[in-house]
């Protein structure tokens, strides 16, 4: 068997690890921040940060489209000049969680990506998310990390292959986002 075909077999055998009951709770929780006019905010690095920015995009701009009225949605990582500020002025395990402090109330959803489970940034932001009173949810590999521990919900992956952790994540918020958007415009 060549690399391709090994790789996508254990990509299908990692998603088949995932308890669609947690998509599905994901989902209900972005529903609920939707009807209640709350916000969700995303964070995560490198490859988990792109994630969370592409995100953003389903989820504002199509639920917007499909309902007319779209989810107050942003990624934390899309303005440079302030994560840099802020590493610079303090550290890189501190890039995420003034900005939750700045944005997140009450019922608001903070979404945590870590492909380890134990990025501090992250980890800190989740902190940050349940002291504002905003459901912390993590989504992580290598068996959930701090992650797991720290926030109110995780979608915990055991696999330490970080290319297919990155894989079944963006997996993970595209079936939540389209149970979302199939709930919001069923007739």
């Amino acid at each position: 068997m060549g690399f391709a075909a090994q790789y996508m077999q254990n990509l299908a055998a990692t998603v088949g690890t995932v308890d669609a009951g947690a998509v599905d709770g994901l989902t209900d929780l972005l529903e609920e921040v939707w009807r209640n006019g709350g916000r969700v905010m995303l964070m995560g690095n490198g490859g988990s940060g792109s994630t969370a920015s592409h995100i953003v995009n389903d989820l504002q701009k199509c639920i917007g489209l499909d309902t007319g009225k779209a989810i107050k949605a942003l990624c934390l990582c899309d303005c440079t000049a302030l994560i840099l500020a802020w590493g610079n002025d303090t550290s890189y395990d501190n890039i995420f969680a003034p900005q939750v402090e700045c944005w997140a109330e009450p019922g608001d959803l903070v979404i945590g990506i870590s492909g380890s489970g134990n990025s501090p940034n992250v980890l800190n932001a989740m902190e940050a998310a349940k002291k504002a009173g905003a459901t912390a949810f993590g989504l992580a590999g290598y068996g959930g990390g701090k992650l797991a521990g720290i926030a109110d919900r995780c979608i915990t992956l055991a696999s330490t292959n970080m290319q297919l952790v990155e894989d079944v994540h963006m997996a993970i918020l595209h079936a939540a986002f389209a149970g979302l958007r199939l709930r919001l415009t069923a007739g």
